[in-house]
């Protein structure tokens, strides 16, 4: 941690609340597919690049947390109807105190990530959990106790149950019932799975940037599937295990983890937390434990 970075976080994050959170995080897919570009093309061990889209603007600073603290600000004053919305763009309210809790935030997140690397890792090679998606998780819950009214979890409307939400309160209406996650989650498994075992650590990262990347259809009105919950720990099984099969597994997996964290913590509440940061966080510390434990070698499928 240093003071640069600190301001580096602040900036960033008054620019991820300028441009809204959901924009702001695709464009860490595309900074992510650049980065592993310039890896896999030029220099296999240059790294450097991806301080910019998980470091000064990733997920946990300005690339998608100070969003959606600023969209939870921004509801609670009146300047947005509610504070799940985290496609409007934060310079368009005219409003610098809100552009100024994404600068907090980003600084914020810069800290809390840095907190959590003093957590001891499985091995030197093998992290704990994902912290720029454990960041997001930890951020997006003290922008809700800051200015939510929901609680933890929120209740559910009159007449309906807790984890039977209706469209109008679902997360993704789209893509919330069985038979869509079903699908989607194979079918993102696989693929993230086949760049995890064809290119490794850079195909995990590249799974990670085409799926968040693909968002920015979503910010544009397109029923894009969020995936990057999926694809990624899809991705880092499949360098992990070796096998297609366990990815495609871990897909699935992570499709309905991620629908149960939206209706556990997002249907019913009135500030975003966010489910597939919220699954990369548990599922990469479950799959990465499994590797350390050697499960792979123990359990292999064929392919």
């Amino acid at each position: 941690m240093t003071a640069l970075g600190l301001l580096v976080a602040f900036g960033g994050g008054i620019f991820g609340a300028a441009i809204g959170a959901l924009p702001a995080f695709s464009f860490v897919g595309i900074l992510t597919m650049l980065g592993v570009a310039i890896q896999l093309a030029v220099a296999p061990d240059a790294t450097d690049f991806f301080g910019v889209p998980f470091g000064v603007f990733g997920p946990h600073v300005g690339g998608f947390a100070s969003g959606v603290a600023a969209a939870a600000y921004a509801a609670k004053k009146g300047k947005l109807d509610t504070g799940r919305n985290i496609v409007t763009a934060g310079m368009g309210l005219n409003s610098p105190d809100v552009l100024l809790v994404g600068g907090i935030f980003g600084a914020i997140g810069y800290l809390i990530f840095w907190l959590l690397t003093f957590i001891p890792n499985f091995s030197p090679t093998l992290a704990w959990t994902d912290l720029p998606g454990m960041t997001v998780v930890i951020s997006a819950f003290i922008a809700r106790f800051a200015w939510g009214t929901c609680g933890l979890c929120g209740k559910a409307e009159p007449g309906t149950k807790f984890f039977a939400p209706t469209d109008a309160t679902m997360w993704l209406a789209f893509q919330s019932h069985r038979g869509q996650l079903l699908m989607i989650g194979i079918g993102g498994g696989l693929l993230g799975g086949w760049l995890g075992v064809t290119y490794g650590t850079p195909g995990a990262l590249l799974a990670f940037g085409i799926a968040a990347s693909s968002l920015l259809f979503l910010t544009l009105g397109v029923l894009t599937p969020v995936t990057h919950h999926i694809m990624l720990p899809a991705a880092i099984v499949g360098a992990s295990s070796g096998s297609i099969l366990w990815a495609a597994i871990a897909g699935l997996v992570c499709a309905f983890v991620g629908e149960f964290f939206a209706r556990l913590f997002l249907c019913h509440g009135d500030t975003h937390i966010d489910p597939p940061a919220c699954t990369i966080a548990l599922m990469v510390m479950v799959f990465n434990g499994l590797t350390f434990l050697g499960f792979w070698t123990l359990v292999p499928l064929p392919v």
